[in-house]
C-alpha cells in the first residue's frame, strides 16, 4: 500500500497538433489517461469514456506529478474535469531541467541516463494506436511512461538530482532536484487523506 495522497499521471491524445493547432490543447482530446496511485500502490488507465472516475479521484488530490504536465497533460484533461486545474497541486518534472539547461527536455532524455531505460515508443505511435483501435497496447505504452516518470521521481528524490542528455550537445548533465522537498511543501497546503510521505522515497 501507498501512504500519500499523491497520483503520477500520463496521458495519450486522440488528435495531434497538427489537427487542432497548438493553441488549442483542449480539442487534442484524451485517449487514455494513466496513473499510479500511492494511495493503492497501483498503476491505473482510464479510457475517455472513464474519465469521471478519474475526475471524481482528482477532486481531493493532495499532489499530482507528471512530465510536461503543467503545459499539456492537465490543460488536454481539464475539459473532464470540473475542478480548476490551476486549483490541482503540480509537480512538473521537466520544468528543472528548463531552469538548468534553458530548453525543454524529453522523458527520454532523463530517463536514459537516470535509470539507464527508455521510453516504449514515442508520442505519434499512440496515435496510431488509438486509430486502429488497439487500446490495449496504448494503455501499456502510457503506464510505462507513467512508471519512467514515477521512477525518475523517486530517483531525484532519493538522489537529490537526475541526469539529463542534451539534444543540442548530446552531453550529458547532472541535475539537482528539490523534489522531496518541494513534495512535502505542496502536500501541507492542503489537507490530504494521508499525511504521511511515501516511504519509499527515503
Amino acid at each position: 500500500m501507498g501512504e500519500a495522497n499523491i497520483l503520477v499521471l500520463d496521458l495519450e491524445t486522440q488528435k495531434s497538433f497538427k489537427e487542432v493547432g497548438r493553441g488549442n490543447l483542449h480539442k487534442l482530446k484524451v485517449s487514455v489517461a494513466g496513473t499510479y496511485d500511492y494511495l493503492t500502490g497501483e498503476y491505473l488507465a482510464y479510457e475517455e469514456r472513464e474519465m469521471m472516475t478519474l475526475e471524481k479521484r482528482l477532486q481531493n488530490i493532495g499532489l499530482v506529478i507528471g512530465f510536461n504536465i503543467r503545459g499539456f497533460d492537465m490543460p488536454v484533461l481539464a475539459p473532464y474535469i470540473f475542478r480548476p486545474i490551476d486549483q490541482i497541486p503540480i509537480l512538473d518534472l521537466m520544468e528543472v531541467v528548463e531552469k538548468a539547461r534553458g530548453h525543454r527536455a524529453s522523458l527520454d532524455s532523463i530517463a536514459g541516463p537516470t535509470l539507464k531505460q527508455h521510453k516504449s515508443g514515442h508520442g505519434a505511435d499512440a496515435l496510431v494506436m488509438f486509430e486502429e483501435g488497439r487500446f490495449e497496447e496504448l494503455k501499456r505504452y502510457c503506464l510505462d511512461d507513467v512508471r519512467l516518470t514515477k521512477e525518475v521521481y523517486e530517483y531525484g528524490c532519493r538522489e537529490g538530482k537526475v541526469f539529463f542528455t542534451s539534444s543540442w550537445d548530446y552531453k550529458t548533465y547532472e541535475i539537482p532536484v528539490n523534489w522531496k522537498e518541494e513534495t512535502r511543501e505542496l502536500l501541507e497546503r492542503k489537507p490530504t487523506t494521508a499525511e504521511s510521505f511515501p516511504s519509499s522515497l527515503f
